[in-house]
Protein backbone atom coordinates (compact mmCIF):
# COMPACT_ATOMS: atom_id res chain seq x y z
CA UNK A 1 0.00 0.00 0.00
CA UNK A 2 1.29 3.23 -0.87
CA UNK A 3 1.06 5.99 1.82
CA UNK A 4 1.48 9.90 2.60
CA UNK A 5 4.63 9.81 4.99
CA UNK A 6 5.18 13.73 5.31
CA UNK A 7 2.99 16.56 4.34
CA UNK A 8 5.93 19.87 3.25
CA UNK A 9 5.84 22.99 2.78
CA UNK A 10 8.07 26.52 2.36
CA UNK A 11 8.18 30.13 1.13
CA UNK A 12 10.48 31.52 -0.92
CA UNK A 13 13.66 33.10 0.86
CA UNK A 14 16.76 34.66 -0.29
CA UNK A 15 19.59 32.88 1.07
CA UNK A 16 23.42 33.41 0.15
CA UNK A 17 25.68 31.32 -2.33
CA UNK A 18 29.05 31.77 -3.42
CA UNK A 19 28.76 35.54 -2.84
CA UNK A 20 25.25 35.62 -4.48
CA UNK A 21 22.01 35.63 -3.63
CA UNK A 22 19.19 32.62 -4.54
CA UNK A 23 15.90 33.25 -4.30
CA UNK A 24 14.31 29.79 -3.52
CA UNK A 25 11.44 27.82 -1.79
CA UNK A 26 13.86 24.36 -1.76
CA UNK A 27 13.66 24.28 2.42
CA UNK A 28 10.58 22.11 2.68
CA UNK A 29 9.50 21.60 6.28
CA UNK A 30 7.03 18.89 7.74
CA UNK A 31 3.49 20.40 8.72
CA UNK A 32 1.01 18.03 11.08
CA UNK A 33 -2.79 18.21 10.64
CA UNK A 34 -4.14 18.24 7.06
CA UNK A 35 -3.85 20.77 4.74
CA UNK A 36 -5.83 22.17 2.19
CA UNK A 37 -4.48 21.39 -1.72
CA UNK A 38 -5.65 23.99 -4.13
CA UNK A 39 -4.83 24.05 -7.90
CA UNK A 40 -1.47 25.87 -7.84
CA UNK A 41 -0.11 25.19 -3.76
CA UNK A 42 -0.90 23.21 -0.91
CA UNK A 43 -1.36 25.83 1.54
CA UNK A 44 1.70 27.43 3.34
CA UNK A 45 4.06 26.43 0.13
CA UNK A 46 5.13 28.53 -2.54
CA UNK A 47 7.95 28.38 -5.26
CA UNK A 48 11.22 30.93 -5.66
CA UNK A 49 11.67 30.22 -9.53
CA UNK A 50 7.93 30.16 -10.63
CA UNK A 51 9.61 29.76 -14.42
CA UNK A 52 10.89 26.27 -13.13
CA UNK A 53 8.81 25.32 -10.20
CA UNK A 54 5.20 25.55 -9.93
CA UNK A 55 1.88 26.13 -11.79
CA UNK A 56 -1.43 24.28 -12.41
CA UNK A 57 1.12 21.57 -13.88
CA UNK A 58 3.40 21.44 -11.26
CA UNK A 59 1.46 22.05 -8.62
CA UNK A 60 3.38 19.35 -5.91
CA UNK A 61 6.36 17.50 -5.99
CA UNK A 62 6.42 13.66 -5.09
CA UNK A 63 9.58 12.11 -4.01
CA UNK A 64 9.83 8.23 -2.42
CA UNK A 65 11.34 6.95 0.64
CA UNK A 66 13.07 4.45 -0.94
CA UNK A 67 14.70 7.30 -3.03
CA UNK A 68 15.54 8.87 0.54
CA UNK A 69 17.26 5.67 1.65
CA UNK A 70 19.17 4.92 -1.71
CA UNK A 71 21.23 8.38 -1.55
CA UNK A 72 21.76 7.84 1.95
CA UNK A 73 23.73 4.92 1.04
CA UNK A 74 25.21 6.10 -2.11
CA UNK A 75 26.41 9.79 -0.77
CA UNK A 76 27.00 8.10 2.69
CA UNK A 77 24.72 10.47 4.80
CA UNK A 78 22.28 9.65 8.01
CA UNK A 79 21.03 13.73 8.23
CA UNK A 80 18.29 13.69 6.08
CA UNK A 81 14.52 14.36 6.85
CA UNK A 82 11.01 14.98 5.30
CA UNK A 83 11.32 17.51 2.90
CA UNK A 84 14.67 17.09 2.17
CA UNK A 85 14.64 17.28 -1.22
CA UNK A 86 12.25 20.19 -2.02
CA UNK A 87 9.63 17.88 -2.24
CA UNK A 88 6.00 18.73 -0.82
CA UNK A 89 4.92 14.90 -0.60
CA UNK A 90 7.65 12.21 0.80
CA UNK A 91 5.79 9.27 -0.08
CA UNK A 92 6.10 5.29 0.06
CA UNK A 93 5.93 3.54 -2.72
CA UNK A 94 5.11 4.23 -6.45
CA UNK A 95 8.56 4.52 -7.54
CA UNK A 96 9.64 6.38 -10.76
CA UNK A 97 10.08 3.01 -12.54
CA UNK A 98 6.06 2.26 -12.16
CA UNK A 99 4.65 5.45 -11.79
CA UNK A 100 3.32 6.41 -15.50
CA UNK A 101 2.43 9.80 -16.73
CA UNK A 102 -0.99 10.19 -16.60
CA UNK A 103 -1.63 7.88 -13.54
CA UNK A 104 -4.20 9.38 -11.04
CA UNK A 105 -4.06 8.89 -7.58
CA UNK A 106 -6.64 9.75 -4.44
CA UNK A 107 -4.98 11.48 -1.36
CA UNK A 108 -7.40 12.09 1.20
CA UNK A 109 -10.31 13.85 -0.16
CA UNK A 110 -8.15 15.54 -3.67
CA UNK A 111 -7.45 13.90 -6.81
CA UNK A 112 -4.03 14.34 -8.50
CA UNK A 113 -2.73 13.42 -11.81
CA UNK A 114 0.96 12.57 -12.62
CA UNK A 115 1.91 14.82 -15.32
CA UNK A 116 6.08 15.19 -15.80
CA UNK A 117 9.37 13.99 -14.17
CA UNK A 118 11.43 16.64 -11.59
CA UNK A 119 12.94 19.18 -13.63
CA UNK A 120 16.75 18.78 -12.94
CA UNK A 121 17.76 22.70 -10.96
CA UNK A 122 20.87 23.48 -8.86
CA UNK A 123 19.01 24.81 -5.99
CA UNK A 124 18.41 20.77 -4.83
CA UNK A 125 22.46 20.49 -4.84
CA UNK A 126 22.59 23.90 -2.66
CA UNK A 127 20.04 22.25 -0.69
CA UNK A 128 21.67 19.02 -0.10
CA UNK A 129 24.89 20.18 -0.13
CA UNK A 130 25.89 18.44 -3.35
CA UNK A 131 26.74 20.37 -6.21
CA UNK A 132 26.45 17.26 -8.45
CA UNK A 133 22.94 16.36 -7.29
CA UNK A 134 20.75 17.69 -10.37
CA UNK A 135 23.65 15.44 -12.68
CA UNK A 136 22.87 12.41 -9.94
CA UNK A 137 19.18 12.91 -10.08
CA UNK A 138 18.96 12.41 -13.85
CA UNK A 139 21.46 9.90 -14.30
CA UNK A 140 20.40 7.83 -11.65
CA UNK A 141 17.10 7.39 -12.84
CA UNK A 142 14.92 9.36 -9.70
CA UNK A 143 14.07 12.16 -10.47
CA UNK A 144 10.49 12.06 -8.43
CA UNK A 145 7.32 13.91 -9.93
CA UNK A 146 5.08 16.30 -10.00
CA UNK A 147 0.96 16.40 -9.36
CA UNK A 148 -1.61 18.24 -10.91
CA UNK A 149 -4.64 18.90 -8.94
CA UNK A 150 -7.90 17.64 -10.31
CA UNK A 151 -10.00 17.75 -7.26
CA UNK A 152 -9.23 20.20 -4.61
CA UNK A 153 -9.12 18.91 -0.84
CA UNK A 154 -6.82 18.08 2.49
CA UNK A 155 -4.72 15.55 2.43
CA UNK A 156 -2.18 15.05 6.23
CA UNK A 157 0.54 12.58 6.70
CA UNK A 158 -0.91 9.04 7.08
CA UNK A 159 -3.25 9.29 4.24
CA UNK A 160 -3.47 6.05 2.16
CA UNK A 161 -2.58 6.80 -1.87
CA UNK A 162 -4.97 4.99 -4.00
CA UNK A 163 -4.61 4.80 -7.58
CA UNK A 164 -7.74 5.29 -9.07
CA UNK A 165 -7.16 5.90 -13.38
CA UNK A 166 -4.44 5.69 -15.84
CA UNK A 167 -3.15 6.83 -19.35
CA UNK A 168 -4.15 4.81 -22.26
CA UNK A 169 -0.48 5.08 -23.11
CA UNK A 170 2.32 3.71 -20.66
CA UNK A 171 5.30 5.27 -19.83
CA UNK A 172 7.28 5.47 -16.65
CA UNK A 173 8.19 9.09 -14.81
CA UNK A 174 11.70 7.23 -15.57
CA UNK A 175 11.16 6.14 -19.41
CA UNK A 176 10.38 9.86 -19.77
CA UNK A 177 13.00 11.60 -18.07
CA UNK A 178 15.62 9.44 -19.68
CA UNK A 179 13.66 10.16 -23.07
CA UNK A 180 14.90 13.98 -22.72
CA UNK A 181 17.84 13.69 -20.78
CA UNK A 182 19.95 10.90 -22.03
CA UNK A 183 21.33 9.83 -25.52
CA UNK A 184 18.48 8.07 -27.00
CA UNK A 185 15.98 9.80 -28.67
CA UNK A 186 14.11 6.97 -30.75
CA UNK A 187 11.29 7.64 -33.11
CA UNK A 188 8.79 5.17 -31.86
CA UNK A 189 9.20 6.09 -28.08
CA UNK A 190 8.87 10.20 -29.14
CA UNK A 191 5.75 9.46 -30.68
CA UNK A 192 4.54 7.18 -27.80
CA UNK A 193 5.55 10.19 -25.59
CA UNK A 194 3.47 12.37 -27.36
CA UNK A 195 0.29 9.87 -27.09
CA UNK A 196 -0.01 10.77 -23.54
CA UNK A 197 -2.56 13.36 -23.11
CA UNK A 198 -1.43 14.35 -19.37
CA UNK A 199 2.11 15.13 -20.37
CA UNK A 200 2.64 18.65 -19.00
CA UNK A 201 3.04 21.40 -22.26
CA UNK A 202 6.59 21.75 -21.61
CA UNK A 203 7.79 18.60 -21.69
CA UNK A 204 5.48 17.57 -24.78
CA UNK A 205 7.26 20.63 -26.75
CA UNK A 206 10.88 18.99 -25.77
CA UNK A 207 9.62 15.87 -27.56
CA UNK A 208 7.96 17.66 -30.46
CA UNK A 209 11.20 19.25 -30.83
CA UNK A 210 13.38 16.11 -30.44
CA UNK A 211 10.92 14.22 -33.13
CA UNK A 212 11.25 17.39 -35.70
CA UNK A 213 14.85 17.22 -35.33
CA UNK A 214 14.91 13.88 -36.88
CA UNK A 215 13.09 14.64 -39.57
CA UNK A 216 15.07 17.83 -40.72
CA UNK A 217 18.42 18.10 -39.22
CA UNK A 218 19.83 14.10 -39.04
CA UNK A 219 22.66 14.52 -37.56
CA UNK A 220 23.01 17.80 -35.95
CA UNK A 221 24.85 17.93 -32.73
CA UNK A 222 23.04 18.79 -29.58
CA UNK A 223 19.22 18.25 -28.34
CA UNK A 224 16.85 20.13 -29.56
CA UNK A 225 14.14 18.87 -26.76
CA UNK A 226 16.21 21.58 -24.79
CA UNK A 227 15.88 23.87 -26.18
CA UNK A 228 14.21 27.08 -24.42
CA UNK A 229 12.14 27.84 -27.12
CA UNK A 230 10.69 24.44 -27.09
CA UNK A 231 10.38 24.10 -23.51
CA UNK A 232 8.38 25.67 -20.30
CA UNK A 233 11.19 24.41 -18.39
CA UNK A 234 14.77 25.69 -17.51
CA UNK A 235 16.75 22.80 -19.71
CA UNK A 236 19.19 24.31 -21.82
CA UNK A 237 19.72 24.56 -25.96
CA UNK A 238 22.45 22.52 -27.82
CA UNK A 239 26.14 22.24 -27.45
CA UNK A 240 29.25 24.72 -28.43
CA UNK A 241 32.36 23.79 -28.66
CA UNK A 242 34.30 25.76 -26.34
CA UNK A 243 38.35 26.49 -25.93
CA UNK A 244 39.83 25.91 -22.01
CA UNK A 245 41.70 28.74 -21.70
CA UNK A 246 42.47 28.06 -18.02
CA UNK A 247 43.05 25.51 -15.47
CA UNK A 248 43.31 26.27 -11.79
CA UNK A 249 44.10 23.73 -9.15
CA UNK A 250 41.77 24.65 -6.07
CA UNK A 251 42.70 22.32 -4.00
CA UNK A 252 44.16 17.93 -4.09
CA UNK A 253 40.40 17.29 -5.18
CA UNK A 254 38.80 20.34 -6.97
CA UNK A 255 39.69 21.87 -10.27
CA UNK A 256 38.07 24.99 -11.97
CA UNK A 257 38.07 25.60 -15.83
CA UNK A 258 37.70 28.27 -17.80
CA UNK A 259 36.03 28.18 -21.11
CA UNK A 260 35.20 30.21 -23.89
CA UNK A 261 34.56 30.80 -27.97
CA UNK A 262 37.85 30.35 -29.92
CA UNK A 263 35.82 33.30 -32.31
CA UNK A 264 35.84 35.54 -29.62
CA UNK A 265 31.86 36.14 -30.09
CA UNK A 266 30.23 36.60 -26.96
CA UNK A 267 28.55 33.85 -25.09
CA UNK A 268 24.86 33.62 -23.91
CA UNK A 269 24.24 35.05 -20.87
CA UNK A 270 24.40 33.71 -17.35
CA UNK A 271 22.08 34.14 -14.08
CA UNK A 272 23.45 34.05 -10.59
CA UNK A 273 23.09 30.18 -9.85
CA UNK A 274 23.02 28.66 -13.18
CA UNK A 275 25.05 25.67 -14.10
CA UNK A 276 26.40 24.22 -17.32
CA UNK A 277 26.38 20.57 -18.82
CA UNK A 278 29.75 19.04 -20.72
CA UNK A 279 28.98 16.34 -23.19
CA UNK A 280 32.12 14.12 -22.22
CA UNK A 281 33.24 11.51 -25.84
CA UNK A 282 35.20 9.34 -23.70
CA UNK A 283 35.97 6.55 -26.36
CA UNK A 284 33.65 4.90 -28.74
CA UNK A 285 30.37 4.23 -26.39
CA UNK A 286 27.46 6.78 -25.58
CA UNK A 287 29.21 10.16 -24.32
CA UNK A 288 28.89 11.56 -20.60
CA UNK A 289 26.72 14.46 -19.26
CA UNK A 290 27.62 15.86 -16.29
CA UNK A 291 26.27 19.53 -14.83
CA UNK A 292 28.70 21.81 -13.41
CA UNK A 293 27.86 25.10 -11.33
CA UNK A 294 29.09 28.36 -12.89
CA UNK A 295 31.38 29.37 -10.35
CA UNK A 296 32.97 32.37 -11.98
CA UNK A 297 31.60 36.12 -12.13
CA UNK A 298 28.49 36.79 -14.26
CA UNK A 299 29.98 37.14 -18.08
CA UNK A 300 29.52 36.56 -21.70
CA UNK A 301 32.89 36.08 -22.19
CA UNK A 302 33.95 33.28 -20.95
CA UNK A 303 32.41 30.45 -18.26
CA UNK A 304 34.09 28.65 -14.96
CA UNK A 305 33.52 25.77 -13.35
CA UNK A 306 34.31 24.03 -10.73
CA UNK A 307 35.13 20.28 -10.59
CA UNK A 308 35.65 17.85 -7.65
CA UNK A 309 37.67 14.94 -8.24
CA UNK A 310 35.37 11.96 -7.36
CA UNK A 311 37.35 8.23 -6.64
CA UNK A 312 36.24 6.47 -9.66
CA UNK A 313 34.63 8.98 -11.07
CA UNK A 314 34.66 9.00 -14.69
CA UNK A 315 34.24 12.50 -15.70
CA UNK A 316 35.78 14.53 -13.01
CA UNK A 317 39.23 11.93 -13.88
CA UNK A 318 39.32 12.28 -17.65
CA UNK A 319 38.48 16.52 -17.16
CA UNK A 320 41.71 16.40 -15.07
CA UNK A 321 43.78 14.01 -16.56
CA UNK A 322 43.14 14.27 -20.36
CA UNK A 323 41.82 17.86 -20.65
CA UNK A 324 44.23 21.00 -21.15
CA UNK A 325 44.60 24.23 -21.75
CA UNK A 326 43.61 24.72 -25.82
CA UNK A 327 41.15 21.58 -25.99
CA UNK A 328 37.77 22.14 -26.78
CA UNK A 329 34.55 20.81 -25.25
CA UNK A 330 31.21 20.50 -25.70
CA UNK A 331 29.51 23.27 -23.52
CA UNK A 332 25.71 23.83 -23.24
CA UNK A 333 24.17 26.98 -22.56
CA UNK A 334 23.18 28.36 -18.61
CA UNK A 335 20.38 25.84 -16.98
CA UNK A 336 18.60 25.93 -14.06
Amino acid sequence: MAQLLSVNVGLPRDIAWKGRTVHTAIWKNPVSGRRRVGRLNIDGDGQGDLAGHGGEQRAVFVYQIESYRYWQEQLKRTDFVHGQFGENFTIEGLPDDAVCIGDRYQIGSALFEVTQPRVTCYRVGIRMNEPRMPALLTSRGRPGFYFRVLREGEVAAGDEIVKVGEAQERMTVAEINALLYLPDHSRDRLERALQIQALSPGWRGSFEALLQSQKTAAGSSGNAGLAPAAAAHPVAPGFQRLAVTAIDEESTDVISLTMQRADGHPLPAALPGQYVVLRLQLGVGAPLFRSYSLSGAVSTERYRISVKIEPNGAAGTYLREHVRVGDALDVSSPRG
